[in-house]
């Protein structure tokens, strides 16, 4: 991935020991996922594709809550 890629952190990841965070990016019609430690290794998924994700990891989430 040659192109240069604005890659967004979340603003909790700022500062302490949660520095190194997933951060996201728009390319085309794909969202980019990589983690800032590992910024070699990116993965890709659809909107929709993400937006599933979420929802079922929120769903996890809440039923250990």
């Amino acid at each position: 991935m040659a192109q240069d890629i604005a890659w967004q952190k979340s603003t909790f990841s700022s500062g302490g020991d949660s520095a190194d965070c997933v951060e996201l990016a728009a390319l085309g019609g794909a969202v980019l996922l990589r983690e800032s430690d590992a910024p070699t290794q990116v993965l890709s998924a659809s909107p929709t594709e993400l937006a599933a994700f979420v929802r079922h990891i929120r769903a996890e989430v809440a039923t250990c809550a």
